[in-house]
């Protein structure tokens, strides 16, 4: 089992920033990628970022260059940077832990961004 905590939304201006953390407890050292997802009114969820217990990170091209994904692993903890904000950044935000040895995958509670233009 994982436990996912985020922390670190809320309401911000255009061109403004916000971080996200994702604190992680239980069963850690099985985690392959952790993710950030988003979903907003009417949408389908999407993939925002990822990180790999490799190291290796990948991005949605919405994002690329103003969102960064990173960890600190004695905190046990992912975050997303997120820089120069736009309205259509607007969504819950999720974190998601993924185990490929089981398949499964594990979700925290959400947090909102909100945009404002």
């Amino acid at each position: 089992q994982v436990q996912l905590v985020e922390s670190g939304g809320g309401l911000v201006q255009a061109g403004g920033s916000l971080r996200l953390s994702c604190a992680a407890s239980g069963n850690i050292f099985s985690i392959d990628v952790m993710g950030w997802y988003r979903q907003a009114p009417g949408k389908q969820r999407e993939l925002v970022a990822s990180i790999a217990s490799t190291g290796n990170t990948m991005y949605a091209d919405s994002v690329k260059g103003r969102f960064t994904i990173s960890r600190d692993n004695a905190k046990n903890t992912v975050y997303l940077q997120m820089n120069s904000l736009k309205p259509e950044d607007t969504a819950v935000y999720s974190c998601n832990a993924w185990i490929a040895t089981t398949r499964r995958s594990y979700w925290g509670q959400g947090t909102q961004v909100t945009v404002s233009s």
